[in-house]
């Protein structure tokens, strides 16, 4: 019998999500987004988290993480999560106010090229999808915007990444994508179920135990 290869924990992506409580709008000002990111930084000093890219919308956020250790990724969401909302109440005075995110946080494994740049497309491109800029790489609050435009300082914040950046990656990010490959994003999104190619994607959804994120929703079980 073949053997499966042995996935290295530590070369896992993952992309991660959170929304606010009834999608509503959470970022509002510069401080706003500021308090995220200022969050965001402790949060990879604490956990040594490889922070690849990410977007801050005004009602959500995206991140693109790589941990180092089995149980990295649980940890830090945790904090970040927990941080962000106590600091968001204690600035507005509205502690008692109940729930900020709509619950946990989703998240889901990321194969590396090319989906990885797919991926990283669809996470930076988010704002210029929403029409809230003409370049993707106006939109302040990003991974793109950082890299790009970001002081030495700022850019620390971004680890470097398991593969080449290719030298159009800007031009990249402001095409549209493909509508079938983020149909298929939004489905990893939704359901948790790994973005990558069939083999790898098979191999992880049995090494994780994830066949659910496959299975139809609507189809009715045996016997009912």
């Amino acid at each position: 019998m073949p053997r499966t290869p042995r996935v290295d924990i530590g070369n896992l992506v993952y992309h991660v999500i959170n929304r606010a409580n009834t999608r509503a709008q959470i970022f509002h000002t510069d401080k706003d987004y500021q308090l995220f990111e200022t969050v965001l930084a402790e949060a990879k000093e604490l956990n040594s988290m490889r922070i690849l890219a990410y977007c801050v919308m005004p009602n959500h956020w995206h991140l693109v993480l790589q941990p180092r250790e089995d149980g990295d990724l649980q940890v830090f969401m945790r904090w970040l999560t927990m941080t962000h909302t106590q600091r968001f109440h204690a600035a507005r005075k509205t502690a008692g106010a109940g729930h900020l995110y709509q619950g946990r946080y989703k998240s889901f494994l990321v194969e590396t090229s090319p989906y990885f740049l797919q991926l990283c497309r669809y996470v930076e491109r988010n704002p210029l999808r929403a029409r809230m800029v003409c370049k993707a790489e106006q939109w302040r609050w990003s991974s793109l915007w950082r890299r790009e435009k970001g002081s030495e300082q700022q850019k620390k914040l971004l680890s470097l990444w398991p593969e080449d950046m290719p030298e159009d990656y800007l031009e990249y990010v402001n095409m549209h994508e493909p509508d079938e490959e983020l149909k298929e994003i939004r489905y990893s999104v939704n359901r948790g179920k790994p973005y990558g190619g069939d083999s790898w994607v098979k191999r992880m959804i049995k090494k994780f135990d994830l066949e659910s994120t496959v299975r139809n929703p609507w189809r009715p079980k045996k016997g009912s």
